[in-house]
C-alpha cells in the first residue's frame, strides 16, 4: 500500500474508526487474472489518486466525508482464494457489526464473493447488483472455481443477482443468463428507460459489485480485461444514483483497476466514483 493508507487527503478527526460510518477495505489480491495483469496494484492506485479529491460534491452540496471515513488494514491473505474470502468476509462482518458501510478496493473480481457473502448473511432481502462488462457466470475456468470469470456463478449461489453492462461472455454461460436480470451494454444504448428496469428487478437492500471494465476504454482503459461498448460516466451516475434514492445501499467494491503509471486518469476516475456514490448515499 502507500505511504499513506488513507483513503483522501482527509483532517484527521474524520478518519477515526469509532467516529466513522464508512470503512475503505483494501484487498490487492490477484491470483487467477488472465489477461492484463495489475490489479494487486489496484487499491493502492486508488488510494493515491483520493488524495487529489476535491471534498466538495457539486452535485449534491455535500460533503461526505464528514461521514467519516476510516481505511482499514490491506487483507493481504492469499493462501488460496477460499481462505482469502473468509478473511474478508469475517473482516466485514465485524464492521457490518459496528454500523459501518464497507467499500472494498480489489483486486481481482474473486473479492466480491467475500464481502458480497458478508452482507447477505447479516441482512435479508438482499440482491446483488453488478456492473461489468463480462457476466463472470462460468462455473470453473482454468481449473478454478474462484477464477475472476466465475465470481457471479459463486455469488449467484445465494443470492439473487442483476448484471448491468454485459457485453462479452462465452456460450457456456447462455443457460445460466436470465432475461429479465440482465442488461447488456448493446440494449441499454438504445434505450432510454433501462435504468427504470433494472430498479424494478432489485429487493429492498442492494450490494453493488462494480468490475471497472463496465465503462468504455476511452473513459477506463486501465482494466483486467476492455472491451469496446461500455457505460460513460453519466449513465453510471444516473443508475448508481437511482438505486440509492430508490433502495437501501448496504455496501459496494470497486474492483479491477489495473493502474497504467503513464495514464493515472482511469486511477482517479475510480477514485471519484467511489466518492460520488458515498454521497449518493449518504447526501439524502
Amino acid at each position: 500500500m502507500s505511504e499513506n493508507k488513507q483513503f483522501g487527503d482527509l483532517p484527521p478527526q474524520y478518519t477515526d474508526y469509532e467516529y466513522s460510518q464508512i470503512v475503505i477495505v483494501p484487498v490487492p489480491y490477484e491470483e487467477t487474472t488472465t489477461y492484463i495483469k495489475g490489479a494487486a496494484n489496484g487499491p493502492d492506485a486508488v488510494i493515491r489518486a483520493s488524495m487529489n479529491l476535491e471534498l466538495y460534491d457539486i452535485e449534491n452540496d455535500f460533503e461526505v466525508y464528514k461521514k467519516g471515513i476510516s481505511t482499514d488494514l490491506p487483507v493481504t491473505e492469499s493462501s488460496s482464494p477460499e481462505t482469502m474470502i473468509q478473511q474478508l468476509k469475517a473482516g466485514i462482518d465485524n464492521h457490518i457489526k459496528n454500523k459501518k458501510l464497507t467499500v472494498v478496493l480489489g483486486g481481482e473480481h474473486t473479492v466480491a464473493v467475500g464481502s458480497a457473502r458478508a452482507y447477505v448473511d447479516n441482512f435479508e432481502n438482499v440482491t446483488v447488483l453488478q456492473l461489468d462488462a463480462h457476466a463472470d457466470l462460468r462455473d470453473a475456468y482454468l481449473g478454478s472455481k474462484y477464477s475472476h470469470a466465475c465470481t457471479m456463478a459463486r455469488i449467484n449461489e445465494f443470492a439473487p443477482i442483476v448484471q448491468v453492462g454485459i457485453r462479452a461472455m462465452d456460450v457456456s454461460e447462455q443457460q445460466f443468463i436470465k432475461p429479465d436480470k440482465v442488461f447488456f451494454s448493446k440494449d441499454i444504448h438504445n434505450s432510454g428507460s433501462w435504468i427504470e428496469k433494472v430498479i424494478e428487478q432489485l429487493s429492498e437492500n442492494v450490494y453493488i459489485t462494480i468490475d471497472l471494465d463496465v465503462f468504455d476504454p476511452s473513459i477506463m482503459s486501465s482494466v483486467g480485461t476492455p472491451e469496446p461498448g461500455g457505460l460513460l460516466w453519466y449513465d453510471a451516475l444516473t443508475l448508481l444514483k437511482t438505486v440509492c434514492h430508490e433502495k437501501n445501499l448496504l455496501g459496494f467494491d470497486v474492483v479491477e483497476l489495473c493502474p497504467n503509471p503513464q495514464n493515472v486518469a482511469p486511477d482517479f476516475t475510480a477514485a471519484k466514483l467511489i466518492y460520488k456514490l458515498l454521497s449518493y448515499k449518504f447526501a439524502q
